[in-house]
C-alpha cells in the first residue's frame, strides 16, 4: 500500500478523534474498579515519586505491560507511539540515536555526548548506542521533553528517556512468556521470578529473555535472509531492607546480541543535488548491483561481505535510600561496560570493478563508565521543598576502525588498508539542586541550577598502506587534544493550581551539552579543534487537567527552544571521498504544541490521542571552512523531525464471566514527511506515512493470557533512515515494513 500523502486531511481527522480520545503515551492498564475513572499515573520526573498531573514537566508515559503485550522490544519501537520522540536507525546500534522535539545527536563520534539522556533505574548512559538494549523487566518508560539538566544532568539538554524497572515483590510471583511473530519468523521467550528471601528484610527478582528474528531483507549473493537479530540477556535485583529507614537495591544485568543489518538497501542509483536539483545517474553501479533493482520499497541486496554486529552490554549498580530524620538521602554507584564489533560493506556490491572500488570495514569498540550520584531530598509541604546533589562520571572509550579498499585497474587489483586507533576519556563533575517555593496553597515557584565541569581528552592515529588518498581512505594522520570548560544549566518557573483538577505551569530553562571532538576513521586535520558546548534557552507553558470525575484527562504544552552552537554532522567531500564532519552548526530552534488526551466514555473503554505539531528549523547555519557542499540551508528543517506526528488508540475490556476477559486494542500512528539529512538533499526525504496495529487478548483469572496481534495492517512501507552514498541512496528497513501477525502466550504463577 502506498504511504499516506494527504497530510493535512489526515491530521484534521486525527484532531477530531483526539477530542474523544487517550494519550497513547499514557500508561494504560486495567480500568479502575468502577470501570470509568482513569488510573492515576506516578512518575519520577522530578526525582520524587509524584502524580503525573502534578509535575510541571511535559512527560509521556508508556506502561511496561503495554510494552510486553504489543511486542515493543526497545526504544526504537516506543518511538513509533510517542509523537515527540524519534529514532535514528543505522547499520550498527553503535550509530543509533534518539530525538525529542526535533533535537538529537547525529554523530557516531565517541567525543560527543548525546543530546537526549537515557537513564535506566537511575543510571545515566554516557553513549547513545548503549540505549539500544532490549527492554527487560520494565515497569514504565517516562519521556521527559525539553531540557532536564538541573536534575538529570550530564547529557539531558534536549530531554530524557527515563526507564524504570520493576522492583522485587514481597509475594512470590513467576511467569513464562513466549511469542511467535511472522514477517521473518521472530521468536521470543521471557521468564521471571520474584519474591521475598527473608520476611521484611530481603527480596529478589530474576528475569531473562531470548529472542531471534531471521530478518526481512534477502541477500541475492548467497540467498541468505538478513536484517535480523539474536539476543539473550538477564537482569537480577536484590532489595535489602535492614531497617525501616534504609533500603539498598543491587542490580546486575547483561545482554548479548548479534544482528545482521545491511549497510542499507539501495533505493536509487542516482543523486539529486541540493539546491540545484541536478540529477546525476550512475548506470555502472546500477548494472553491477543487478539482479537487485533499486526502488522505494526494495528489500534486496547483493553483497559479498556479511554486514553484521556483535554487542555485549551490561553493568552493576547499587542504590541506597536512607531516610535521615525527615530527609531522604539517595546514593547511586554504577559501573557499565559495553563492547561492540561491526562489519560493514560500504560498496554494497558483489565484487570490485573498475571505477567501483570495494570497501569492507571492521570497527571494534570497548567502553567503560563509572558514575556516582548523591542526592538529598527535603520533606514535601514546607515553605521550600528541595533536592540537592553531587554527580561524577568517568567514561573511557577505545576504538579501532579498519577499512580495506580494493581498487581495480587495467593491470589488476590492489588492496589498500587504513587503520585508525583512537581513545576518548571524559570526566564529568557537577553540583546541582532544584527548589520549589510554596508561596501559597495554589501557587509555587521553581528554581533549579547545575554547575558542570567537563574534562575531555582524546588521542588519534591513522595509518595507511598508501602514501596518497585512495577511495574511502585518507592518508596517515596523528592528533590529540583536550578541553576542560565549566558551564551551567538552570530552570525557573511558576506553577498555579487552577482548581483541584487542573494545574498550569510556565518554565524557562537553559540547557547545556558539553564540548565535543569529531573522532572518527576519516578525521581530518582541519577538524581537530574542540567544538563549543551546545547551549539553549527553552520556554514552555503547560496545562494538566482532569474532568468529569476523572473520566477525561487533557494535558497540553507549548514550547520554544533556541539553540546556539548546535552540534551536528555535516556530509562533505575531501580528497575525492565522502567524509562526515562534526560541526557547530550555528543557531537552530524548535517550537510547537503538544496535546495528550485520555478518556473513558463508557465502562471499560479507554480512548487516547496524542498529537504534536513541531517546527524544528535551522535559523542561522555556520558553514564549515573548506566545504564543497551547499550551505544554503537556513530556514530548512532539522533532520529526523516531522512537522506533524500523532498516535490514536482505543482499548476495550469485555468481561466474559467470573474468570475470563477479552481485551480489544487498536492504534494508528501517523507522521508527516521528514528530512533525514541536514544537507537537505531531496533524496533523503521520507514521505508521510501511517501505521495501523491491532490486538485481541484473552485473559483468565488464574494467570493465563493469550494475545493475538497484527502489525502494519495496511502493509505500508517506509524507511527509518535514508542515506546518500557515492552512487545513490540507501534506506534502512524497519521490522514492521510489511504486514505481519503474531501470537503471545503468558502464564503467571
Amino acid at each position: 500500500m502506498p504511504v499516506i500523502r494527504n497530510s493535512r486531511r489526515a491530521m484534521l481527522a486525527g484532531a477530531a478523534i483526539a477530542l474523544l480520545a487517550p494519550a497513547a503515551t499514557s500508561a494504560q492498564s486495567a480500568p479502575e474498579a468502577d470501570g470509568f475513572t482513569l488510573e492515576e499515573i506516578i512518575v519520577t520526573a522530578t526525582r520524587r515519586s509524584e502524580p503525573l498531573q502534578s509535575v510541571p514537566v511535559a512527560v509521556s508515559v508508556v506502561d511496561g505491560d503495554y510494552v510486553q503485550r504489543n511486542n515493543l522490544n526497545n526504544i526504537r519501537d516506543i518511538a513509533n507511539i510517542i509523537p515527540t520522540l524519534n529514532f535514528r536507525t543505522a547499520a550498527s546500534n553503535k550509530d543509533q540515536a534518539l530525538f525529542i522535539r526535533g533535537l538529537g545527536t547525529v554523530s557516531t563520534s565517541p567525543g560527543v555526548e548525546p543530546t537526549i539522556s537515557t537513564v535506566i533505574d537511575g543510571v545515566v548512559l554516557a553513549r547513545q548506542g548503549q540505549a539500544t538494549l532490549d527492554l527487560l523487566d520494565i515497569e514504565r518508560i517516562e519521556v521527559l521533553r525539553g531540557p532536564q539538566g538541573t536534575l538529570f544532568g550530564k547529557n539531558a539538554s534536549g530531554g530524557v528517556v527515563n526507564i524504570v524497572g520493576r522492583a522485587p515483590t514481597e509475594d512470590f510471583k513467576a511467569y513464562v512468556d513466549a511469542g511467535w511473530f511472522g514477517g521473518g519468523d521472530e521468536r521470543r521467550l521471557r521468564a521471571g521470578v520474584s519474591g521475598a528471601l527473608s520476611p521484611d528484610k530481603a527480596r529478589a527478582s530474576l528475569t531473562a529473555l531470548w529472542g531471534r528474528y531471521d530478518g526481512n531483507v534477502t541477500n541475492l549473493f548467497n540467498g541468505r535472509t538478513v536484517n535480523g537479530y539474536e539476543r539473550a540477556g538477564a537482569r537480577a535485583k536484590l532489595e535489602l531492607l535492614p531497617t525501616d529507614d534504609l533500603r539498598v537495591m543491587l542490580i546486575a544485568d547483561f545482554m548479548h546480541a548479534t544482528a545482521t543489518p545491511p549497510q542499507g538497501v539501495v533505493t536509487r542509483t542516482f543523486l539529486t543535488a541540493y539546491p540545484t536539483n541536478n540529477v546525476t545517474n550512475f548506470p555502472a553501479f546500477a548494472a553491477a548491483l543487478g539482479p537487485v533493482v533499486a526502488s522505494a520499497d526494495n528489500r534486496q541486496i547483493n553483497s559479498n561481505f556479511d554486514t553484521r554486529v556483535r554487542d555485549d552490554n551490561g553493568g552493576l549498580s547499587a542504590q541506597i535510600d536512607w531516610h535521615v530524620g525527615d530527609h531522604d538521602l539517595t546514593a547511586i554507584s554504577a559501573w557499565r561496560r559495553w563492547e561492540n564489533t561491526q562489519f560493514q560493506d560500504q560498496d554494497r556490491l558483489p565484487r570490485a570493478l573498475a571505477g567501483l572500488p570495494q570497501q569492507h570495514d571492521r570497527g571494534d569498540l570497548s567502553f567503560d563508565q563509572f558514575s556516582q550520584e548523591i542526592r538529598l531530598a527535603s520533606p514535601k509541604g514546607n515553605l521550600v521543598d528541595y533536592i540537592v546533589g553531587l554527580y561524577y562520571m568517568r567514561a573511557e572509550n577505545e576504538e579501532r576502525y579498519r577499512r580495506d579498499t580494493t581498487v581495480v585497474s587495467g593491470t589488476g587489483s590492489t588492496v589498500h588498508t587504513g587503520i585508525a586507533d583512537y581513545g576518548v576519556t571524559n570526566d564529568n563533575y557537577s553540583v546541582f539542586g532544584e527548589a520549589t517555593v510554596n508561596m501559597a496553597d495554589d501557587v509555587r515557584a521553581i528554581a533549579g541550577f547545575r554547575l558542570v565541569k567537563d574534562d575531555l581528552r582524546y588521542d588519534f592515529k591513522r595509518v595507511s598502506t598508501s602514501a596518497v588518498p585512495v577511495p574511502g581512505i585518507q592518508v596517515g594522520f596523528t592528533s590529540s587534544g583536550s578541553t576542560n570548560p565549566t558551564d551551567y544549566a538552570n530552570r525557573l518557573g511558576l506553577q498555579y493550581d487552577l482548581s483541584d483538577a487542573a494545574m498550569a505551569y510556565a518554565t524557562w530553562s537553559r540547557g547545556y551539552k558539553g564540548p565535543a571532538y569529531n573522532i572518527a576513521f576519516s578525521m581530518l586535520p582541519q577538524d581537530t579543534g574542540a567544538l563549543k558546548g551546545e547551549t539553549s534557552n527553552a520556554y514552555e507553558a503547560g496545562l494538566k487537567s482532569r474532568f468529569l470525575e476523572g473520566r477525561l484527562q487533557v494535558n497540553l504544552a507549548a514550547f520554544l527552544s533556541r539553540f546556539k552552537d548546535y552540534q551536528v554532522n555535516f556530509f562533505d567531500t575531501y580528497n575525492g571521498s565522502p567524509v562526515t564532519r562534526l560541526i557547530n552548526a550555528g543557531r537552530v530552534s524548535t517550537r510547537g504544541i503538544e496535546a495528550d488526551l485520555s478518556a473513558r466514555p463508557i465502562a471499560n473503554l479507554t480512548l487516547a490521542a496524542v498529537a504534536a505539531r513541531i517546527e524544528a528549523r535551522i535559523d542561522e547555519f555556520t558553514c564549515p571552512a573548506g566545504t564543497s557542499a551547499s550551505c544554503q540551508v537556513n530556514g530548512r528543517p532539522l533532520p529526523f523531525s516531522p512537522d506533524w506526528k500523532t498516535d490514536l488508540r482505543a482499548n476495550y475490556t469485555i468481561p466474559l464471566d467470573d474468570s475470563w476477559t477479552v481485551d480489544l486494542a487498536t492504534n494508528y500512528s501517523w507522521q508527516s514527511k521528514v528530512q533525514y539529512s541536514i544537507n537537505q538533499t531531496p533524496d533523503t526525504i521520507q514521505p508521510a506515512y501511517g501505521l495501523w496495529n491491532a490486538s485481541i487478548g484473552f485473559e483468565s483469572g488464574d494467570g493465563l493470557r493469550v494475545t493475538l496481534l497484527a502489525r502494519n495492517i495496511a502493509d505500508t512501507h517506509y524507511s527509518t533512515q535514508l542515506n546518500t552514498f557515492g552512487s545513490g541512496v540507501v534506506r534502512f528497513v524497519p521490522r514492521d515494513d510489511r504486514r505481519y501477525f503474531g501470537a503471545n502466550i503468558r502464564r503467571e504463577f
